[in-house]
């Protein structure tokens, strides 16, 4: 059986990058947020040189990865400046159009209480003095016998006077943006903020006359653009936003202030309009590729012509000096938590084991921290349940079956109900059927019966390549490259026969590139009348020249036919290193490395036609074209149970 580790004979030190440690409590934490980034080197140094400068950025990578935690350290390395208060002033020329006043941090507090205490006394007075007048009405209307009259004068003049003698409230400004008692400039984080919150609102008033109105200034709300003046706006998946809510961010950013109105169109609030209120920030977006895709292209030139973009890795190479680092974000998540133990050298060495087989590359682990950081979390939690003092390596093995993700629970269910209803053979041979494998989600590997069958052409013109389950576009042009396969290795003409192929349970749809040497070994069976092995499971993709390429997931998928009961699998050569299963499954299946269609046809094939066709197609000067991008993902959910 081919080595599924290439790792195992490292040392536990070597596992720590050389350290000697007993626990993670003995490993130093930075104070400052951007040095506690782990694998980023080059969004570090962008970040420190954008913030030095106060340019914008723009990060793109895989989520999990750091953008939110560069993002907030950016807001410790900004320049230090004057913070500043924003009020906002009733305008007695024209009460939809309240003034902005901007004065030092926590003068604004300091303004607010003046005004108040100053409407408070001046209200004092004005009830005194309405008081008086009422006693004096009533006293008067004592003396002339006329005590009802008196009584019901003084109730109407007390409210006439109540409601249009002018209202104290509408002098006292309102603290927009407060920064009293903060040295350090503002992180906001706006994503995933509407309009109003992003841009700023003005409140519906319901009773707009009569006295009773609410003065327009005391009803504007600042935005998340302005509580980020002189600090940091950060918006994850920026795509996410309207177009028209871009283009205002893309103003604020030309302008430096905007505007605060109304955004509902049918509320009070859209008759207002402050004057321009201050929002010099800096801004960090983040997202996926596609957020590009979503972006407004004036505010993405805007972001480059300003500042920087940066890709986030999603591994670092397997080194010493990378192990450390990760031995300190063990460390960094302990302390982050606060709740849980901290992890001995034995569960340190598990969590590197663990970056290492979910890098899914050789020689790599991963720097998708955040969901690392959910396996520690879980981890801490069962040891702090046992009461114990250390997070163990058995607490770390615990976690790893409990921390699933939905896809793992998903394929699980996915596997046991196509082992209930017999959908794929686990030994035995025939024609056609081939167990091909895929990746549901990230990280769950599941199986994939696909069946192929030649018949007679329902044309007399032409055959045709017919091909079910839910195939997205790439692999359904994909599967045209069938009928080269057919004409190159047997020189028959395949105008008088369709090639049916179907991908089985497929519910959800199929798309990928690695079930290509499933779909080639499939219709060569199903062709030459040619069993496969049905103990046997494949997976990778095809050149044009019939060589076997490297596709993703495989030690997930390795694992999937383990748990079906499949007792060989054949990947690619060049996937090897890449193969990081788990021991329970080391001596269950046997790995098969190959390197063209002809080693896996060898491996996958039995009875006498094998060779023939072997021979057959290493005669050929050129192998087919066989790029045939099917199956490498299945993004839905088990299949369900045949009624």
């Amino acid at each position: 059986m081919a080595d599924t580790n290439n790792n195992d004979s490292d040392t536990p030190h070597d596992l720590l990058g050389g350290l000697d440690i007993e626990s993670t409590a003995d490993i130093q934490v930075p104070e400052s947020l951007i040095d506690q980034v782990i694998g980023q080197e080059h969004a570090v140094e962008v970040v420190k040189k954008a913030a030095t400068q106060r340019r914008h950025v723009m990060m793109l990578g895989t989520p999990g990865t750091g953008k939110s935690m560069l993002a907030k350290a950016m807001a410790d390395l900004l320049p230090k400046e004057e913070l500043q208060d924003v009020l906002v002033y009733n305008n007695p020329e024209d009460n939809n159009t309240p003034k902005i006043r901007v004065v030092p941090a926590g003068k604004g507090k300091e303004i607010v209480d003046a005004h108040k205490l100053e409407a408070r006394k001046r209200m004092q007075a004005r009830n005194m003095f309405i008081m008086i007048f009422v006693f004096g009405i009533i006293i008067y209307s004592l003396y002339t016998g006329t005590l009802i009259w008196g009584i019901i004068a003084a109730v109407l003049i007390f409210m006439v006077m109540r409601q249009f003698m002018p209202k104290e409230e509408a002098y006292i400004p309102k603290l927009l943006v407060s920064n009293a008692g903060k040295e350090k400039a503002a992180y906001v984080d706006a994503t995933g903020a509407h309009a109003g919150a992003l841009l700023g609102d003005v409140r519906h008033d319901p009773f707009q006359s009569g006295g009773l109105e609410t003065p327009a200034h005391d009803r504007v709300e600042g935005g998340a653009i302005h509580k980020a003046h002189k600090g940091v706006l950060f918006i994850d998946e920026i795509n996410t936003l309207g177009l028209e809510s871009q283009q205002n961010l893309l103003t604020a950013l030309q302008e430096r202030e905007f505007s605060i109105t109304g955004q509902s169109e049918r509320s009070s609030g859209a008759m207002v309009k402050t004057e321009p209120v201050p929002c010099d920030f800096t801004m960090v977006t983040a997202g996926n590729l596609d957020a590009l895709r979503g972006m407004h292209p004036a505010l993405r030139s805007r972001i480059k012509g300003y500042g920087y973009e940066v890709y986030m890795s999603d591994t670092i190479p397997d080194n010493a000096e990378n192990r450390q680092k990760l031995v300190r974000f063990v460390a960094q998540e302990v302390i982050r938590d606060g709740k849980i133990p901290h992890f001995d050298s034995s569960a340190t060495k598990e969590i590197i084991l663990e970056a290492r087989r979910r890098a899914g590359r050789k020689g790599h682990l991963t720097l998708k921290l955040r969901d690392l950081g959910g396996l520690i979390r879980v981890a801490g939690d069962i040891a702090h349940s046992e009461n114990a003092d250390m997070t163990l390596a058995e607490h770390v093995l615990k976690a790893k079956s409990i921390a699933r993700s939905v896809e793992q629970q998903l394929a699980d269910q996915y596997l046991e109900r196509r082992k209930d209803y017999k959908m794929f053979e686990q030994e035995g041979s025939q024609v056609g059927r081939v167990n091909g494998l895929a990746v549901m989600g990230s990280d769950s590997g599941i199986m994939l019966p696909i069946m192929a069958e030649v018949t007679p052409a329902q044309s007399s013109f032409e055959g045709r390549i017919i091909a079910t389950g839910m195939l997205k576009k790439i692999a359904r042009e994909a599967v045209d490259n069938v009928s080269a396969l057919i004409k190159k290795v047997s020189g028959k003409d395949t105008r008088s026969m369709d090639v049916h192929i179907q991908f089985i349970g497929t519910y959800e749809g199929v798309e990928g590139d690695s079930a290509s040497i499933s779909i080639a070994t499939a219709v060569l069976s199903a062709f030459e009348n040619i069993p496969v092995d049905q103990s046997v499971a494949m997976t990778g993709s095809l050149s044009v020249r019939g060589d076997v390429l490297p596709v993703g997931g495989v030690t997930y998928k390795i694992e999937a036919a383990a748990q079906a009961g499949i007792k060989t699998v054949i990947i690619p050569r060049s996937n090897m290193g890449d193969v990081m299963i788990e021991d329970e499954y080391k001596d269950k299946i046997e790995i098969v490395p190959v390197s063209n269609i002809t080693e896996v046809l060898d491996k996958s094939l039995i009875g006498p036609g094998k060779k023939k066709l072997i021979k057959t197609i290493k005669k050929s000067y050129a192998f087919p074209k066989l790029n045939l991008g099917l199956a490498d993902n299945i993004p839905g959910s088990p299949v369900s149970a045949p009624q």
